[in-house]
């Protein structure tokens, strides 16, 4: 049986410029890089970036990470700074933030966690939304 989340593998276009971002910018841990991947780690989260053909998908898919609300408002403005564009706007509970990777995969950096999606939904609930 399943026992949680493993990891999670990325195409990417550029080994280096991704691997820098994730880890210049955005703090991961490098754990190894070679010619056509990398392995980062965040937490408990095990990133792989592969050298691949990058998609762009135009869906609602994206990765989210937690930050503190101290850190929030630097982290924005880090963004800005950077010029790094962002895909969405917050409209849910919790402050967020929707940005780009260098090959456009959605990210996310988000203050809440599931327990404060759920008070909040539960609250102000989607059209037919079941609590489990």
């Amino acid at each position: 049986m399943l026992q949680g989340f493993n990891h999670l593998t990325l195409a990417v276009s550029n080994v280096e410029i991704s691997f820098k971002f994730y880890r210049d910018f955005l703090g991961f841990k490098p754990e190894a890089i070679w010619d056509h991947g990398a392995y980062l780690s965040l937490g408990d989260l095990w990133l792989c970036l592969s050298l691949d053909n990058v998609r762009q998908e135009k869906d609602y898919t994206h990765y989210a990470f937690s930050i503190a609300e101290a850190n929030f408002p630097l982290f924005h403005q880090k963004l800005k700074t950077a010029g790094i564009l962002e895909w969405k706007e917050n409209k849910s509970e919790g402050e967020s933030i929707y940005f780009l990777d260098p090959d456009g995969h959605q990210l996310e950096v988000h203050c809440g966690n599931l327990q404060t999606r759920l008070k909040s939904s539960f609250k102000d609930p989607y059209p037919n939304m079941i609590f489990f």
